[in-house]
Order: C-alpha cells, then structure tokens, then sequence
C-alpha cells in the first residue's frame, strides 16, 4: 500500500492505493496521525482501495477519535461500492464522514 499526503491549504489529502488490511493498516493509522499533527482536517482518498479489513476500519476509527479531539474533521472520499459495502455492514457508515 502507498499513501500519498498533501498539504493543503485547509486540510491534509491522504491518497490511499492498494489494500487495508493486517499488514497495511498500521501504516495508514500513523498517515491519518501524522495528518492530525499537522492540520486539524484531513480527506482520506479510497479511490485506489478495493478491500479494507477489520484492521483498516480499527485505524479509519481511531483517525475519527482523533478528529473528534482536536475539533476537526476526517472525511473518507472516492469510497468504491465494496468498501462502501464493508463500511455499512459493519456500521461504520454511520460513524465516518462519507462524501
């Protein structure tokens, strides 16, 4: 998996391409962190992820936790109908930001 971060002029774009999953997740959780040291907005970019686990949903939540306490913001863009899919399932359509 590769991350791509931007620095924009109101937020931080992660772009996201390849799989979350067990092995990738924790490099996506410390991306959306570092994201939050700098901006307190941040637009994670699924447009390049076809499969996200359990383990990607844990780091997308403590990404939202962190959002929550610094009075920001993290929305998830370009979400493809599979991820969409495991976001619903799993409830967490419900507590992320889908645009």
């Amino acid at each position: 998996m590769n991350i791509i971060s931007t620095d924009c002029e109101t937020h931080i774009r992660l772009m996201v391409d390849g799989r979350v999953d067990t092995n990738t997740s924790p490099q996506l959780q410390a991306a959306i962190l570092a994201a939050f040291q700098k901006k307190k907005d941040v637009v994670v970019d699924f447009l390049n992820v076809k499969y996200i686990s359990s383990a990607g949903l844990r780091a997308l939540l403590i990404g939202q936790k962190t959002a929550a306490s610094k009075r920001g913001s993290m929305k998830l863009t370009n979400v493809s109908s599979l991820v969409q899919e495991i976001l619903d399932m799993s409830g967490f359509s419900q507590i992320l930001v889908i645009e």
